[in-house]
């Protein structure tokens, strides 16, 4: 049906703008799911807008009865050809997972590139990770799917394959490439990446040794955390409009109102149907989210599917063994209340906050952002425990600090001591206890 466009054709210029066709095929068995056809394929499309690609056309095809060979039946098939040729796109995104085989016919079919969500997904973090470490990260993802892809797919390998590269971005880039070698640099990557850990372990370890509470932003890509980690932290993170704006984590530390200090992280972004090796890629970025004492879910509750990307970040928070993080020390920042009309506005307000775990807010106008520091700074002191110390009267500053960080319950004086019992957050009284025993050494 045409012939096959070569690679170099995707390439981005500076003048020039792919041109694409967005595809989600809604396939039966998810017709039970929570999200409509056309919220799921809005998403793709603010996927495929994420690297710039000129949308030509997006719809929503249906799939009764999935073809092993193509997915989509021949007459859609056929269809899609004629749209093809007719607007010439340079590429078709099919909104979920194709096999290897698939892709490849549907590209001989077609003529033109063809790339599953995946492969967007992996585009976008190949555009994105700035950092050392999540420049690995999207290397070893990209060779993952790309191993994939060589399995029984070619005959030849005269062209580029993989989701990351048909824009240049990192991953291999010649397909004479074959599994030995990619399966030597995976091992290459795996080693790099765990040296990325150790550091970032010595890095956490150097903290403990100073130790502020870590509180850590998710949410669902979009959601608004980095705008909201700026109206925090007086930062200028990136902070953009588009799915996955951010992938490398950041970190700053925060005056609560009560005078005690975290340190703040942001995130990246999850998504709904994340392949599992993405994940598994990705868990070094997420660690921070482990070692989290407070977990703040930023919902963008003017959105229609915020209660299904709701249980999205649930799910995957689960994964990462988080649940009694989740059930004790975790807040939901509502984000983007400014996007709401007045009945929608006073529907979220009947729903209300509910014992402080739940906050209105809006990252961009700064509303309910002095409640949120408040909700966290109560949620630290549920973790409070309760220390009984004595303190020179002369040492002002450990006094001082015991008000400063700590709620003092009780004091009285003997003689020369103050005699304190004080709520500290563990942190806290680890950092009291040090102070401590430096002065008395």
């Amino acid at each position: 049906m045409g012939k096959e466009k070569d690679t170099l054709d995707f390439r981005v210029t500076r003048n020039e703008q792919i041109r694409a066709l967005v595809l989600h095929p809604e396939l039966r068995r998810a017709a039970v799911a929570s999200r409509s056809a056309q919220a799921t394929l809005d998403e793709a499309i603010g996927l495929a807008q994420a690297i710039e690609l000129k949308i030509v056309h997006a719809e929503v095809v249906a799939v009764p009865r999935p073809k092993p060979a193509t997915l989509l039946g021949e007459g859609v098939t056929l269809r899609v050809h004629d749209m093809i040729e007719a607007e010439s796109i340079d590429l078709v995104v099919v909104d979920t997972a194709l096999t290897p085989v698939q892709q490849r016919n549907l590209e001989t079919n077609w003529g033109c590139k063809v790339i599953d969500r995946t492969g967007l997904i992996l585009e976008i973090f190949g555009a994105r990770a700035r950092t050392n470490e999540g420049k690995l990260q999207v290397d070893l993802a990209s060779l993952s799917y790309q191993r994939s892809r060589l399995v029984r797919s070619w005959t030849h390998l005269e062209r580029q394959r993989g989701g990351a590269g048909f824009m240049g971005g990192p991953g291999e880039r010649q397909l004479e490439i074959d599994r030995r070698l990619i399966d030597e640099k995976i091992v290459r990557l795996k080693g790099d990446l765990e040296k990325v850990k150790r550091t970032r372990e010595l890095h956490r370890s150097a903290r403990k040794r100073v130790p502020y509470p870590i509180v850590a932003l998710v949410g669902y890509t979009n959601a608004g955390k980095s705008t909201l980690f700026n109206r925090l932290t007086s930062s200028e993170v990136r902070a953009q409009d588009l799915l996955f704006a951010t992938l490398d984590p950041t970190m700053r530390r925060v005056e609560l109102p009560s005078g005690k200090e975290i340190i703040l992280s942001d995130t990246v972004g999850f998504i709904s149907d994340l392949p599992t090796d993405l994940v598994a890629a990705f868990r070094a970025t997420l660690e921070e989210v482990t070692e989290a004492d407070v977990i703040i879910h930023v919902r963008d509750i003017a959105h229609a599917d915020t209660l299904p990307q709701r249980d999205d970040v649930l799910a995957i928070l689960k994964d990462l063994n988080l649940e009694e993080t989740l059930e004790k020390s975790s807040i939901e920042a509502w984000n983007k209340a400014d996007l709401l009309d007045g009945t929608a506005r006073e529907d979220l307000e009947q729903t209300g906050p509910s014992a402080g775990d739940r906050v209105i807010c809006s990252a961009t106008n700064g509303e309910g952002c002095d409640e949120l520091l408040a909700a966290i700074d109560r949620k630290l002191a549920e973790r409070r425990s309760t220390i009984s110390t004595r303190v020179s009267l002369s040492d002002g500053a450990s006094l001082a600090w015991l008000y400063r960080h700590g709620d003092v319950l009780e004091r009285h004086d003997e003689g020369e001591f103050a005699i304190l019992e004080v709520g500290l957050e563990p942190a806290d009284a680890a950092r009291f206890e040090r102070r401590q025993a430096k002065a008395g050494s």
